[in-house]
């Protein structure tokens, strides 16, 4: 069964605020700022609402037979367009298994908005039995069914006040956790040119949530302790044979045991 664990990164839709609020001559970060303005007024908070993040990233780790890769789709010029088309191909190409941190609750909703934006096709993804049966008990879509697994919402027991965030079960568990910056921080790196910089730390996002999804196998007994212990051993070899600066940071900070 292929496996693949994903997760975005965003930032303000600047575009749209120059529409929603009819704002001319005005750079992209002052437009940002009475987008949260207006959002801090609405709701509290300056978290904007799904319809108003543009995919800037999207990493994955992609568990297949014998492989293990962990990347970024794209590349640092491609569009928003590209980055969720190639996105949804995969799953078109491949169907894995989806597993994400708050997938369902921010991710998939981004991504829906946005393929509604740039037209995109996605069967695959919205297929709910009628051209294949195989998904009308398991599909992408529906909250309780296994093919796409949001462990947050998982293991909160669905339960709102149930919640964690990633960085505090990677913690509980001895995992990295955020490494390099923190989702606050991705709109000002964007700003500095830092595309390449939130890359990577998408990447390490979805390494953090690939290793709770091991764990959580091991927990409801899909795997045994010795193959999760091999799966682990593909991880860390996986970083060791690594290169890439941000691979070593995350194994420097992965104490064995």
């Amino acid at each position: 069964m292929n496996t693949l664990v994903f997760d975005i990164e965003t930032v303000p839709d600047t575009d749209l605020g120059r529409r929603l609020y009819d704002l001319r001559d005005l750079s992209d970060e002052h437009v940002a700022q009475i987008m949260f303005t207006k959002r801090r007024e609405e709701s509290g908070s300056e978290f904007l609402s799904h319809e108003q993040h543009r995919v800037v990233a999207i990493s994955v780790v992609m568990r297949a037979k014998d492989s293990l890769r962990v990347w970024s789709l794209g590349d640092e010029k491609s569009s928003e367009k590209d980055l969720i088309e190639r996105f949804f191909d995969g799953l078109d190409k491949f169907t894995p298994d989806l597993v994400s941190w708050n997938g369902a609750g921010f991710d998939l909703p981004v991504l829906h908005y946005r393929s509604l934006l740039h037209s995109v096709t996605a069967a695959r993804y919205w297929e709910l039995g009628d051209s294949d049966h195989s998904f009308r008990y398991s599909n992408y879509l529906s909250r309780f069914h296994w093919r796409h697994m949001d462990l947050m919402d998982i293991l909160s027991g669905f339960q709102g006040r149930g919640r964690a965030s990633l960085q505090d079960i990677a913690s509980l568990l001895g995992f990295p956790g955020k490494m390099g910056m923190h989702g606050a921080d991705v709109w000002d790196a964007y700003l500095h040119g830092g595309l390449g910089r939130i890359r990577e730390y998408c990447e390490t996002d979805v390494l953090n949530t690939y290793l709770i999804f091991l764990r959580f196998e091991l927990l409801r007994g899909h795997l045994s302790k010795s193959e999760h212990a091999h799966e682990i051993g593909r991880v860390r070899k996986l970083l060791a044979d690594s290169s890439l600066a941000h691979f070593k940071e995350f194994a420097a900070a992965w104490p064995e045991g």
